[in-house]
């Protein structure tokens, strides 16, 4: 009989199912049916810094910001080397007009990972 986690009945091959659905789930712009199965799958796995970064981009996406910062906080504190968390907190930031901490986590994301999309959002060259 296979394992289950606790009184739900969910297998460890059912979360990962429930991930990779997210993942579409996301790519098909379904942000918020995403976070919901993600949610089971980090209340049964809350160690797992993918499934708290992919729910971290659906909050992102469905535009609840607060629940995004946070989830991106805490992959960085798992990862502080995550140049993409980095961007993405950046991101969230910016949206919520948090100029400073924003520039911050961009210069971060670009000093971890030359990508052109994180050294643009930087702006060294800015003198900010």
């Amino acid at each position: 009989m296979p394992e289950t986690s606790g009184s739900t009945g969910r297998t460890p091959e059912t979360h990962v199912i429930d991930f990779r659905a997210a993942e579409q789930l996301l790519n098909a712009r379904d942000p918020r049916g995403a976070v919901k199965l993600l949610d089971g799958v980090i209340a049964a796995h809350p160690e797992n810094t993918a499934a708290r970064l992919l729910r971290a981009r659906a909050f992102f996406a469905a535009a609840q910001l607060r629940p995004a910062e946070l989830e991106f906080t805490i992959v960085l504190e798992r990862e502080p080397d995550n140049a993409f968390a980095h961007f993405a907190l950046a991101r969230t930031y910016e949206r919520q007009g948090r100029t400073d901490l924003a520039i911050r986590h961009f210069r971060l994301a670009a000093a971890l990972d030359p990508n052109p999309e994180y050294l643009r959002a930087a702006r060294f060259d800015s003198g900010a």
